[in-house]
């Protein structure tokens, strides 16, 4: 589960999901300094896409609106155990 992340746009339909998944992971890792590994994703959006992008596993939600990608971290309980 992830607590918080960065709400990315992107409906550019001359990038393909990947790039879109990359430019997003790019632009969290410039803003928290750290690499993300989850993001939310609408199944429409999703499509039949891979379930992972440069190491960020993809999981539909139907709750994120298309074209949006809700990007972060994913906190394990020992993740929650240190914070």
């Amino acid at each position: 589960m992830m607590q918080e992340g960065l709400l990315w746009f992107d409906a550019d339909p001359k990038r393909t999901l990947a790039e879109k998944v990359r430019r997003a992971a790019d632009r969290y890792r410039f803003k928290f300094g750290r690499r993300p590994n989850l993001c939310y994703v609408n199944p429409v959006t999703l499509g039949d896409g891979p379930a992972e992008c440069h190491g960020v596993r993809l999981v539909p939600a139907p709750n994120v609106l298309k074209h949006h990608f809700w990007i972060g971290v994913e906190e394990t309980s020992e993740l929650r155990r240190v914070a």
